[in-house]
Formats: structure tokens, C-alpha cells, sequence
């Protein structure tokens, strides 16, 4: 009888299996490709018994990890979640396929013609936390893009992702002549020790995309030798300027805080001008309330409510100082008045976390000075927060939000998802 393989070995025959699957994904067709994930988006549905069975022991598994009522909603598959998976893979399967676009080209003075050509990464590994849906939208966007992709959620989905992965891998085996079945895989263990030892293999492994808390990515990237696309946290603000309309300003910070306070792109901060501060403060707290909204204000703030606003009972409290840098993820807002748009600017940079901001103004040449002062992802000009998102963006679906400023940044949808090489077509040209 053969040893068991160690840990070590395991992650090893995964990531050489996702490599030699790569170099094949990456010549597939668009046709195959698109055929492949339609078939995809069928089976899930078909199997949607199966598949919400296999959820409910996660779920339990779940409960006995102690998991709060938000996450267990995140980690509940059911039929109408499923059909939206489905849709997902679909909605890939009709995007461009950005594999082979030519983003540059021109011809040298000794006529050695060269060509900037979109290629696939390789192989990709996405680390991420209860939601089994991202085992569909992850493996669909890196397939579509001739990645092959290592998937590793928590333990707490492992029935669930490995149920829609062989899922997948089944059905694009059916609907296309030699699918490479190593292009989709899911980490076959819980264990802790597998992430740093698979992303240790830097001859198989080339990039890893961590989802999920500031923990898991800060914990990810502390371990990993292949580079890391990171979004450590959404701590994200909407400035209101003395020039704003007071209207759309009360109605931006409502959806940009309460539409869905558990994302990263809710806003965590509200700033706002002092000329306005007595008139806009009332106004926003009243209507942030209506949500039983948590404020953490500074004196300023404290002064003008007290005074002209009703708070409803520990809704209103004095800011920590390390409440100006943390992602709520709930109806909690941090309110401070500054002086001006260099002063929003100044806080936003010591405070901000680089995903999203916003100013409200009709001034132009003071939004002008925002958008292109604040250093972060993405920077709106009378628009919430809550836009940063590849769907919005009309990218279809998205692997993440990347906080990063070499390689992606923002919304990561197709094109993200892709690398690129030079091809150099001369006529015997050598170089004196």
C-alpha cells in the first residue's frame, strides 16, 4: 500500500495539474469556451437538488463553527441563488472575449513590425470566505480569459464548492472535444498549511487573488511567494462641499452608507464642509436615522445636533480616534466638518483606504481638484460609492476590487484577468 501524500505533495500535483491545464484553456477557442460555460450555467441548474443538499451540511457545519446570521446568509445556497450562479456563467459566456486583442502595435524605422497582444496569466488562485457562489463566478471569469484557477474557499463551503466545481468540470467535459478537466479545481482540504504551501509553488502558481477581510489578505499576502492583487479594506467617503446641492447630497449619503452597508464600497465617513454644516448635518442625520444609522461625530458635528436635531437613543456618539480608518460593514457612519476640499482631501489621504470616494459640489473646478488629488481606485463626482462594482461598470461579472496601483486596480473583470506579450515580426532585421 502507497504512503499517503503529504500536504506539501498534494498542493504540488494540484498546482502542476493547473499549470499543464493552463497552456491548454489558453488555446481553446472563444466558440469552446462560450459552449463550455453554457453547458456550465445547465448543469448547475439541473443539479440544483444535489447541490442545495451538500449546502445544508455546510450550513450545519456552519451553525457549529458559531457563524453569525450574516455569514450563514452568505454561505446559503437555494434555488433562486443557484439560477442566479447560472445567469453569471451566461452572462460571461456573452461577454468579448478578451484573449488575443491587439493593444498596441507599430512598425520600427528597420521595419521590424511589433505587436502588444492580450494573453492569459496562467494560473490563478483565489482564496476567498463562505460565499460558494464565487466558486462559479471565479472559475467562469478565469476560464473565459484561458486561466486555469485554483479555488480555495473556507471550510465551512467545502461540499458546496466541490459540488459546483465537478459540476462544471463534467459538464464542459460533455460539451467540448478535450476540456482540460485540471482548468477548474477546488483545494480538497481545510487545512490552514495548504494556502502557504501552495502558493509557495512559484514554478506552478502565477498570482493569487485573496477575497474576503482585512485579516485573510493581510494573512495571505504575509505568506505567499506569488504576488498577491489586495483590497485590505473599504473605508470609503463622500465629501459635501459648500457649493453642494443639498438634495442630492442627503440622498448620495444614504445610498452610499445604507443601500448595503455590508459591502466595500458603503461609505464609512461623511464629510462635510462648514459653511453647510448647519443646515446639511440635520437634514442627513434625520434622513441616516430613518436606518437607525449609528453616528460617530467630533465636536463640531455633536454641537450642530444637539442643538437642532433629535437623536434617537445611542445613535449619536463621540469618535475614537481609530474609528476614522475602520470598515463598519454595518449602519455605522464616522461624521467630521472640515474646512474645504484640501482638508477632505488631507483626511482622506491619512485616512482612506484607496477603494472609493466621492465629493458633492456644483463647483467644477472643485471637483476637478478631488478627482484628481484623491488617490484612490475610484473618485466620483456627484455619484455614491456603491458604483464600484463590475456589473455597474458594465464588465458582466468581477473577480474583486483591487486596491492595488500596479497590475489591476478597481473592478477586476475580463480584461483584468489577462496579461500581455510582444510579438516581433521582422524580415531578417538584426540588430548593430
Amino acid at each position: 500500500m502507497l504512503p499517503a501524500m503529504s500536504l506539501s505533495d498534494q498542493m504540488r500535483s494540484l498546482a502542476a495539474e493547473a499549470k499543464c491545464a493552463s497552456r491548454a484553456v489558453a488555446q481553446m477557442s472563444t466558440a469552446d469556451k462560450n459552449r463550455a460555460l453554457l453547458a456550465m450555467a445547465d448543469a448547475l441548474e439541473q443539479a440544483t437538488p444535489a447541490l442545495i443538499a451538500a449546502n445544508a451540511k455546510d450550513m450545519e457545519t456552519g451553525r457549529s463553527l458559531g457563524l453569525s446570521a450574516a455569514m450563514l446568509d452568505r454561505l446559503k445556497l437555494d434555488e433562486q441563488r443557484i439560477q442566479s450562479m447560472a445567469q453569471g456563467l451566461r452572462d460571461v459566456a456573452a461577454l468579448p472575449d478578451p484573449v488575443g486583442r491587439m493593444l498596441d502595435e507599430r512598425i520600427r524605422p528597420n521595419g521590424l513590425r511589433l505587436q502588444k497582444v492580450a494573453v492569459p496569466i496562467g494560473v490563478i488562485v483565489i482564496i476567498y470566505e463562505s460565499r460558494p457562489n464565487v466558486t462559479a463566478d471565479a472559475a467562469s471569469l478565469c476560464f473565459k480569459t484561458g486561466n486555469a484557477t485554483i479555488l480555495r474557499g473556507g471550510k465551512e463551503a467545502l461540499h458546496s464548492n466541490r459540488l459546483i466545481a465537478e459540476t462544471m468540470v463534467t459538464a464542459g467535459r460533455a460539451a467540448v472535444t478535450g476540456f482540460p478537466e485540471h482548468a477548474i479545481q477546488v483545494v480538497p482540504t481545510p487545512d490552514r498549511e495548504a494556502i502557504p504551501a501552495l502558493l509557495g509553488l512559484t514554478q506552478y502558481v502565477d498570482l493569487c487573488i485573496p477575497r474576503g477581510g482585512e485579516s485573510l489578505i493581510r494573512a495571505v499576502t504575509d505568506c505567499s511567494k506569488v504576488p498577491v492583487i489586495k483590497h485590505y479594506k473599504g473605508v470609503c467617503h463622500v465629501f459635501v462641499d459648500r457649493e453642494a446641492d443639498l438634495e442630492m447630497a442627503t440622498s448620495i449619503i444614504f445610498n452610499a452608507k445604507c443601500q448595503r452597508p455590508s459591502t466595500c464600497n458603503a461609505a464609512e465617513t461623511l464629510l462635510v464642509d462648514w459653511p453647510i454644516a448647519a443646515e446639511f448635518l440635520p437634514k442627513a442625520a434625520a434622513k441616516l436615522w430613518e436606518k437607525n444609522v449609528e453616528l460617530r461625530v467630533d465636536t463640531p458635528v455633536r454641537t450642530v445636533l444637539a442643538m437642532k436635531a433629535t437623536p434617537p437613543e445611542g445613535k449619536l456618539v463621540n469618535a475614537k480616534p481609530e474609528d476614522w480608518s475602520t470598515e463598519y460593514n454595518d449602519y455605522i457612519l464616522n461624521v467630521k466638518v472640515v474646512d474645504g476640499v484640501a482638508d477632505a482631501i488631507a483626511h482622506i489621504t491619512r485616512y482612506g483606504s484607496a477603494h472609493s470616494d466621492a465629493i458633492v459640489t456644483r463647483n467644477e473646478s472643485t471637483a476637478r481638484q478631488f478627482l484628481n488629488e484623491v488617490d484612490s481606485a475610484t473618485v466620483y463626482w456627484n455619484a455614491s460609492t456603491r458604483f464600484t462594482d463590475g456589473g455597474e461598470y458594465g464588465m458582466g461579472a468581477e473577480i474583486g476590487i483591487s486596491t492595488d496601483k500596479l497590475g489591476a486596480r478597481g473592478p477586476m473583470g475580463l480584461d483584468e484577468l489577462c496579461t500581455y506579450k510582444w510579438l516581433g515580426m521582422g524580415t531578417g532585421q538584426i540588430r548593430g
